[in-house]
């Protein structure tokens, strides 16, 4: 990729971000579809939203496919070309990898899938003590090789691209083992999470965190991009530093911490600026099929 392609936009729209942080978090169906259809036409190709279902308790065995159904039908009446891609509950003994990807396939028989989501790794989740120790909690994010070649094989099956989530160098070795394989027939995006205070994972939004990353991709011929959650990547060193190098960019009211409550369109708004002073264009949803494509 070079320091001209076209960015490619992820907006993260909600998460578990709660109204009591900001009060602009989309969280309905309704709130959902409106803000996907005001964030594509501010420039994100891309839309990743959660519903209610828990994420990390280790306890929900299942999301819903239903109310991706209902957020995403008008999305896509309006902007079919778009990709939207949802969540998953994490693994572990309460659930297996059928029901926890199950919404999947679901929502690919509605015709609305135009993306799928692989976290190719397992990660402790936690937060640090007022000491600065990690909290001593017992969360994992837990998805095994078997989970992964699950969650490979139907993307595969269905015929979309994979959104894969890069948490630490092992995550990522997975991902480019899998693409360098050639069983990555669809394309994808790999994206690189750093850490930050709220999500202390994998290496911090440096040029130094970003220069390891970018020594594991070599010749990855995926795009890729970079998210900070718990933080700002617009403001964090990485933010201009992956768009000088030909990367792209997740924000949105997931990830963002920042000090005010901005609205996403207003962080897309940001993030369009931040785009314009390096001197590359916003993707649109077709140039970002065609960048995800990698040549494969």
């Amino acid at each position: 990729m070079s320091s001209t392609t076209p960015v490619i936009i992820e907006a993260a729209i909600n998460g578990v971000t709660p109204r009591d942080r900001n009060p602009n978090v989309p969280r309905t169906p309704a709130e959902i579809a409106e803000e996907s259809i005001r964030c594509i036409e501010a420039g994100a190709s891309i839309i990743h939203n959660h519903n209610d279902d828990p994420v990390l308790d280790m306890v929900t065995v299942a999301h819903e496919a239903a109310p991706y159904i209902e957020a995403w039908r008008p999305v896509l009446e309006r902007h079919p070309d778009a990709f939207l891609y949802p969540t998953m509950t994490g693994g572990g003994a309460h659930t297996t990898v059928e029901q926890r990807y199950g919404h999947i396939p679901q929502i690919a028989e509605a015709d609305l899938l135009r993306m799928g989501i692989v976290d190719p790794g397992s990660v402790n989740i936690g937060a640090f003590e007022a000491d600065g120790a990690p909290a001593a909690g017992d969360i994992v994010y837990l998805n095994s090789n078997a989970d992964i070649r699950y969650m490979v094989d139907t993307c595969t099956g269905l015929g979309v691209p994979i959104n894969f989530s890069i948490f630490d160098g092992s995550f990522m070795q997975t991902a480019l083992a899998y693409i360098r394989s050639g069983r990555i027939v669809h394309g994808g995006l790999v994206k690189i999470f750093f850490g930050s205070d709220y999500a202390p994972i994998g290496l911090p939004a440096t040029a130094a965190g970003l220069a390891a990353y970018l020594d594991l991709l070599r010749d990855c011929p995926l795009p890729w991009s970079v998210a900070l959650p718990g933080g700002d990547i617009l403001v964090s060193e990485v933010g201009r530093l992956a768009l000088e190098r030909g990367g792209h960019l997740r924000v949105g009211l997931e990830d963002y911490a920042g000090p005010d409550q901005p609205t996403n369109l207003e962080i897309l708004e940001r993030t369009a600026k931040l785009c314009e002073e390096v001197g590359r264009p916003i993707a649109t949803p077709a140039q970002t099929a065609e960048l995800m494509r990698g040549g494969l």
